[in-house]
């Protein structure tokens, strides 16, 4: 059965449920249904886990340079217009820091990896079949359980209308959970995928028994295969219909990198003749883009050129909005206009209403200046870093462990470039993913690098 199969996945679940890397996983699983359960879940186990933790915690160079950048953060909303509202937006910022620190503490090996990317896949799905049913069936709800620790709201038809958003505030939020949940279950099912190879080819090499006695004799199961391959593609097909632009380059950026990871050659060239196609279709001279059409659905190259959205208001395209947060970071380079200024900003200058400039970095650099956003770029750039120099590393990952590991990189940098033309972070439950799987990263590189000095310094 598939639970079996999936026993070793939730081992932690059964035998050592108390344990604080436990009840991270079983934030992560209800996270998607209940965003307040999730978080105040993975809020207590980060607090709980530096107070215990605190000078493994403090000695850490990258968790040092969070601090300052918290201390460069706070010093910001003390020099801008509205420091009420710049203080409040601390909070998107300063417990995530918290909780990355915590959690690179607990996550240290690549059996943990693949539990939370088990458990992000799994916990997908309810997300994903509310969606379509939203999108296909007309499903429509609005209700709460326990005041909001269950507050869902679906709306009819998506939000905007024709596009899939489930239980996420917009399409584009949902869009950016998926790329993520999508990288790292396509990165379990080619682990998977190439196990079972490995063990059915051990399996024919073995003497055939008439009764087998134990389940070593058994045929190795495809089951935890065939979930991933359902989830994989049920996660795509939403994506699809999210229609963002942002989730489809990253997904077809993410095939292309796991193409390129595994050398399958001809992938890589129909993938490349695809999109070749699309963007053909969406942006060549006339002619040639009239013979692409009639082979590429008017839903890709529409949507890609913004023939679906012709009547768009020039402020709500993002060319505006980027020079209109790049002349605010000019205006005041050193401490910016405060967190959460640039909304009133924009709607004072263009008499329209927008959450954020569609740019992470611009935004930062507008509303904290460029000392934070600075530090802000370069403690992400080391974490890149030090994860890209594990993965060279072969003496300490064998192929299945580089493969889990090439799957959590390749979604930290999914997540920097939908921040580049989108932003994350006032949505709580990608906020909390993106900073858990930089904890990860972090905390198995942190013990590796360890093992690695007491190898080479031996007391």
């Amino acid at each position: 059965m598939l639970g079996a199969s999936l026993n070793k996945v939730f081992y932690y679940f059964k035998s050592r449920w108390q344990s604080s890397w436990n009840y991270s996983l079983w934030a992560l699983l209800i996270f998607p249904l209940s965003p307040l359960l999730g978080a105040v879940t993975i809020g207590i186990v980060s607090l709980i886990t530096c107070l215990k933790q605190y000078r493994k915690i403090s000695r850490r160079p990258l968790n040092r340079g969070f601090a300052l950048l918290s201390v460069l953060l706070i010093v910001t909303a003390g020099f801008a217009q509205d420091k009420t509202t710049a203080f409040v937006g601390l909070f998107n910022l300063l417990p995530f820091f918290l909780v990355f620190a915590a959690h690179s503490t607990l996550i240290q090996t690549f059996a943990q990896l693949r539990q939370m990317a088990w458990v992000l896949v799994i916990g997908s799905m309810p997300v994903v079949i509310i969606g379509l049913g939203q999108l296909f069936l007309g499903w429509s709800l609005k209700f709460e359980i326990l005041w909001i620790v269950f507050a869902w709201t679906i709306r009819p038809g998506g939000n905007p209308p024709g596009r899939i958003a489930s239980l996420f505030m917009h399409a584009n939020t949902f869009a950016a959970y998926l790329a993520i949940v999508f990288i790292l279950g396509l990165g379990l099912w080619l682990e998977n995928y190439q196990q079972l190879r490995v063990k059915r080819r051990q399996w024919r090499l073995l003497p055939t028994p008439h009764y087998p006695l134990s389940s070593e004799g058994a045929a190795p199961s495809p089951l935890p295969l065939l979930f991933l391959t359902v989830a994989v593609i049920t996660n795509f097909i939403a994506l699809i219909f999210t229609n963002s632009r942002n989730g489809w380059a990253i997904a077809i950026f993410a095939c292309l990198a796991y193409a390129l990871y595994q050398g399958w050659r001809i992938l890589i060239s129909s993938v490349a003749a695809i999109v070749s196609s699309v963007l053909l279709a969406a942006f060549a001279p006339s002619p040639v883009a009239h013979f692409f059409r009639q082979y590429v659905p008017a839903f890709f190259w529409a949507r890609l050129n913004d023939d679906m959205y012709p009547d768009r208001p020039v402020a709500l395209m993002r060319k505006t909005q980027w020079e209109f947060a790049w002349s605010l970071a000019q205006e005041h380079p050193w401490t910016g206009w405060g967190l959460r200024s640039f909304s009133g900003l924009y709607k004072a200058q263009m008499q329209i209403p927008l959450g954020h400039p569609h740019n992470l970095f611009l935004m930062l650099a507008a509303e904290t200046g460029f000392p934070s956003t600075f530090l802000f770029c370069g403690l992400l750039a080391w974490i890149l870093i030090i994860g890209i120099q594990l993965l060279r590393k072969p003496k300490y990952l064998n192929t299945q462990d580089r493969l889990i590991f090439f799957s959590y990189l390749l979604a930290f940098v999914a997540w920097v470039l939908f921040n580049t033309v989108d932003v994350t972070l006032f949505e709580l439950r990608l906020n909390a993913l993106s900073w858990l799987i930089l904890a990860a990263i972090c905390g198995v590189v942190h013990r590796y690098n360890q093992q690695d000095r007491l190898a080479s310094h031996p007391s």
